[in-house]
């Protein structure tokens, strides 16, 4: 397969969002998590344009990155569990490097949907979850707010808690699978802020992110409320039981 510079195309204006906006978790979805796609944007390659309204008012760019400089792009929801799990060391990497770096959280598509949070379908519904995001988390970076119809999201290969570090003309200098997997962000901005050659220019590995997560599933359900608890105990019983099992191990664990 041809990869290409073009990350546009790989979400055309016009393709349905529908289907990015389940309402109930599935097998496919889940396994689609599990890696990047090779047609993924990756280092080298160029996020298509975008102009996203931020919490509390502003405008989150393309075009201004120019102006405002590198960007670690977080994307993130209130009921992912890796979100909940990378928010502390978010905060932590900002407190180091947010002097250098721009940090953004995009609030994107429920990870987990269920009756207390549902998938938003409206403009006013997604400011409102990216508000909640940024609260809960206590982020003290900027939150943005994809469209509902997850544009930005689709066009970098959408995974619940992916992040990538971006140059001032929108090149893509490093990407995570997963953001909890802060010691490679970590490295990463170390060697940006150094004005050295990144020492890698990706990070993936499914077991550590996992694992790093799991006390994080249960809070996260109770949050989302009922219907999630059910989509993951149908689609993925061993971690529901795993997710149960902690709960009743380390009752109130926020």
């Amino acid at each position: 397969m041809t990869h290409t510079n073009d990350v546009a195309a790989a979400c055309p204006p016009t393709e349905d969002g529908r289907r990015y906006r389940f309402e109930r978790l599935s097998l496919p979805l889940i396994l689609a998590d599990m890696r990047f796609d090779e047609s993924a944007p990756r280092a080298g390659d160029h996020v298509p344009d975008f102009d996203l309204p931020l919490v509390g008012g502003g405008r989150f760019r393309r075009a201004e990155l120019a102006d405002t400089g590198p960007v670690l792009l977080v994307f993130g929801s209130a009921t992912c569990p890796v979100t909940d799990d990378a928010a502390p060391r978010l905060r932590d990497l900002h407190a180091r490097f947010g002097h250098a770096v721009r940090f953004v959280m995009v609030n994107v598509r429920e990870a987990h949907p269920g009756d207390a949070l549902p998938q938003p379908t409206t403009d006013a519904a997604k400011l409102e979850r990216a508000t909640r995001l940024r609260d809960l988390h206590a982020l003290p970076f900027e939150v943005a707010v994809d469209d509902v119809d997850g544009r930005l999201h689709r066009a970098l290969g959408p995974k619940p808690n992916s992040a990538y570090l971006l140059g001032h003309d929108g090149t893509i200098l490093f990407r995570a699978h997963w953001a909890n997997d802060w010691e490679a962000i970590g490295e990463a901005l170390v060697a940006l802020t150094a004005a050295r050659a990144l020492p890698r220019l990706e990070s993936g590995g499914l077991v550590k992110a996992m694992v790093r997560m799991l006390p994080r599933v249960a809070p996260v359900m109770d949050r989302a409320g009922r219907g999630a608890w059910a989509d993951l105990w149908r689609v993925t019983p061993p971690l529901a039981a795993l997710a149960s099992l902690l709960k009743l191990l380390r009752p109130g664990r926020a």
